[in-house]
């Protein structure tokens, strides 16, 4: 069923309510992450000291990061250069081909691997369809570019059915 595939994994409010203990304890090796409205505001260009913070706890753990983000090279290599952190850029989620590309790149299996993201029609949606274990992040920003705004209304609707339905165990803010 195509809700189905709508349905994170977990839901978090943010990414550093992500236990990185229990992601160890699950064998993930990697982090696929959405850049904007998940690491920070889409129209932030580089990192805050708490994602810094964050990324570091990964790389300490032994999990790696890939950004997977639809948005333009420019924007994407903004954000991830200063940080040597990879990045897949036009991902054209929620297609498999970028989600793929970065468990090659870092040499991890789909298992191995945990999607993060903001949207349930690009992040979850492409990670649910190829296995990915998913989590829904509250967006950071408030606001966001066009296209965006337009799939936020698409997930209004279908939040709201599928806790109607009682498939949805987290409450969804207003």
């Amino acid at each position: 069923m195509f809700l189905e595939k709508l349905m994170p994994s977990q839901f978090v409010e943010s990414i550093h309510h992500i236990d990185i203990d229990q992601l160890k304890r699950n064998n993930i090796r990697a982090v696929i992450t959405d850049l904007d409205n998940t690491l920070v505001e889409w129209d932030r260009p580089h990192a805050t000291e708490e994602v810094i913070n964050w990324l570091a706890q990964m790389h300490e753990a032994g999990i790696q990061v890939t950004v997977v983000s639809n948005n333009n090279k420019e924007r994407v290599d903004r954000f991830c250069a200063p940080l040597n952190l990879g990045f897949i850029y036009a991902a054209k989620k929620p297609t498999n081909r970028a989600f793929l590309q970065a468990v090659r790149q870092m040499n991890v299996t789909i298992a191995e691997t945990v999607v993060i993201g903001d949207q349930l029609f690009t992040d979850v949606l492409g990670g649910n369809r190829l296995g990915f274990h998913t989590i829904l992040v509250v967006p950071v920003a408030q606001t966001d570019g066009f296209w965006t705004r337009f799939n936020r209304q698409m997930e209004r609707v279908a939040l709201i059915w599928m806790e109607r339905k009682g498939m949805v165990s987290w409450r969804r803010k207003a």
